[in-house]
């Protein structure tokens, strides 16, 4: 998988490619590892990893209600490298308030992650650099 770059096809063959080697009881990469939780968080994507050949090339329309369980599960991981570097800074301790304030990770990570895509969101519309003071404003929102 490309590392700071990866193509739409390249992100979905790696949650393929880590659920089949879960399954088949290999050994798994760091971020392999990190993938698997994310994976186990979320049993309804399961039957999707199970088929890769029908959802490989899945489009998934937000507008019509539909998740896109890679751009989802990617989120997930995004977040999770950031909370893990604290970048940007201060996203640790709003994971572990929100941790707090939920009970769970799930609903901690969620709440990042919608910061996050909001964030990304506005960038793209905007034609602009993600705004890191925005980000950090929704993530200390989130934990009042």
């Amino acid at each position: 998988m490309a590392l700071f770059n990866p193509t739409r096809d390249q992100v979905r063959q790696f949650f393929f490619d880590t659920w089949a080697k879960f399954q088949a009881k290999q050994t798994l990469t760091d971020l392999e590892v990190i993938a698997l939780q994310v994976i186990h968080m979320h049993p309804e994507y399961h039957a999707v990893l199970d088929a890769p050949e029908r959802f490989m090339e899945q489009a998934y329309f937000p507008e019509m209600g539909e998740t896109n369980p890679f751009l989802h599960m990617s989120l997930h991981m995004s977040v999770l490298e950031q909370v893990a570097i604290n970048q940007p800074i201060g996203i640790a301790a709003a994971y572990q308030a929100l941790k707090l304030k939920h009970g769970n990770e799930s609903d901690a990570q969620h709440d990042l992650m919608d910061c996050l895509a909001e964030t990304i969101w506005q960038a793209q519309r905007d034609t602009t650099a993600p705004n890191a003071e925005a980000y950090v404003a929704c993530m200390q929102a989130k934990t009042n």
